[in-house]
């Protein structure tokens, strides 16, 4: 049964890569990211492949992790009995709340360490997630995966995350299913399943640009994200492209000189489009 699961991770892995590129890319990759969710779903038992039938028709976050006893979805606390099941993967165990399949995240994985009052609850639109030690104003000569380790790095120097190696790791297996880079140099690498706390994002700009597996980038945004707010980074992602798709931001962008003046930037241009 891992490997089922194993495969179910995966498909739902490209099912939201797939809602990602059909919200914010060119429509280039759908039809690609389509054959290989056919492709996986083919591999899935029959007895499997209905679970996943159905929990896909009422949204496409049909996984969840088993987080601190719990199910990173909904919260509801998992039975000890069922947990050492989730833990053992030999057998297909659904929340008995949300009905989500469940499955064990490694110990190693990159969680959410902020400590509760660390997030301002009144804070709004993008303050929310980011942080101004979130900002780097010079990313500097450096490779797509360097680039994603700096901000990793500044979100684990923050006390946002723990394990920034493993989130690089992680951002990069997701680069690897399909480029995070947009239009207009900007890039959104991101993982997903950070459990503990609520999305986090870093801002980092490079005024040479950053070769994105062939793709010029000057701006990049990486995400950490809890699986029960998959749907709502989908909304944030669009609105951080929506904002840096205007050339006015991207240039105020390139001319901070610190962290305080482009943390005024990202502010700036999400008021409107990020509430």
């Amino acid at each position: 049964m891992k490997s089922q699961i194993n495969t179910l991770r995966k498909l739902q892995e490209l099912v939201l890569t797939r809602d990602e590129h059909h919200q914010t890319g060119d429509g280039s990759q759908l039809d690609n990211l389509s054959d290989k969710i056919a492709e996986l779903q083919s591999q899935l038992n029959p007895q499997v492949r209905g679970v996943y039938d159905r929990l896909y028709k009422k949204g496409h976050v049909v996984m969840a992790a088993m987080s601190n006893g719990c199910c990173a979805a909904c919260g509801m606390q998992v039975p000890i009995a069922q947990g050492q099941q989730v833990k053992l993967g030999q057998h297909l165990v659904t929340c008995s709340s949300c009905g989500r399949i469940l499955f064990a995240d490694g110990d190693d994985a990159a969680r959410n360490v902020a400590e509760k009052g660390d997030r301002d609850e009144q804070k709004t639109g993008i303050a929310r997630f980011s942080d101004e030690n979130l900002m780097i104003v010079d990313l500097g000569d450096c490779s797509r995966e360097e680039a994603i380790a700096k901000l990793a790095n500044a979100m684990e120097q923050g006390r946002f995350i723990s394990n920034a190696d493993s989130l690089v790791t992680a951002a990069m297996d997701r680069e690897a299913v399909l480029s995070t880079a947009m239009g207009e140099g900007l890039a959104f690498p991101h993982v997903r399943g950070v459990e503990g706390g609520s999305l986090t994002l870093a801002m980092g700009v490079s005024r040479k640009g950053i070769d994105w597996a062939g793709t010029k980038v000057n701006i990049v945004f990486l995400s950490a994200i809890p699986v029960a707010v998959s749907a709502f980074y989908l909304r944030m992602m669009s609105a951080l492209s929506q904002a840096f798709n205007k050339p006015a931001n991207r240039e105020a962008a390139f001319a901070a000189q610190d962290q305080a003046a482009l943390w005024k930037v990202i502010v700036k241009a999400t008021r409107a489009t990020l509430k």
